[in-house]
């Protein structure tokens, strides 16, 4: 499990830098959750630690392999100074513990739901889980080891969420895409929906 977090930590400093904040929360019953900070080009990104340090286990499986399964760590970039994004760190970890908690095998396309604001004023309670491999790429690790995913989310607005529960991940992407919705804002409102 150490190794693991210190090359997901080696990966993330090599990537965006060294980290100028870092928090940790524990929930009873669960490893240790960090969140890091980075900050730079009017950014910053929340990218938690510790989610990878097991695999994630369908909670339909009689028993959990301890090797293999996938792993994942989850980023957060939004555009610094225009909220109170900080606050964002506990139901960053929140996020990242629901594979130990709620047996939930995170992956692209799933939605998150926090069921309270991401920050103070935030519009949105929930995020799209997006594909990894754009900021961060993905982890090799020794057989029998799963890489680990970097996967970024994307928050939603509570009518982006109940759309893209009917119509599908990829349909609320291109809706994004097509309006150019700017999903580093923090203030940004919901995309039209008609």
């Amino acid at each position: 499990m150490a190794d693991v977090l210190a090359l997901v930590e080696a990966r993330l400093r090599m990537t965006l830098g060294e980290p100028d904040a870092r928090a940790a929360v524990t929930f009873l019953g669960t490893d240790r959750i960090e969140v890091l900070r980075f900050t730079g080009d009017g950014l910053a990104r929340y990218v938690t630690l510790g989610m990878s340090a097991h695999p994630m286990t369908d909670p339909t499986a009689v028993v959990a392999d301890p090797e293999r399964g996938p792993r994942a760590e989850l980023v957060l970039s939004v555009r610094s100074g225009l909220a109170d994004t900080d606050k964002a760190l506990r139901p960053l970890a929140v996020l990242a513990a629901s594979p130990q908690v709620e047996g939930l095998v995170v992956a692209p396309g799933a939605s998150l739901d926090v069921g309270e604001p991401l920050w103070p004023g935030a519009p949105f309670t929930s995020v799209l889980v997006a594909e990894s491999g754009g900021l961060v790429e993905d982890l090799e690790l020794d057989a029998p080891l799963d890489s680990v995913r970097f996967l970024p989310l994307l928050p939603m607005t509570a009518n982006e969420a109940a759309w893209k529960r009917v119509r599908g991940a990829d349909a609320l992407q291109e809706r994004w895409l097509g309006a150019g919705t700017d999903l580093r804002d923090p203030l940004r409102s919901g995309v039209g929906l008609e």
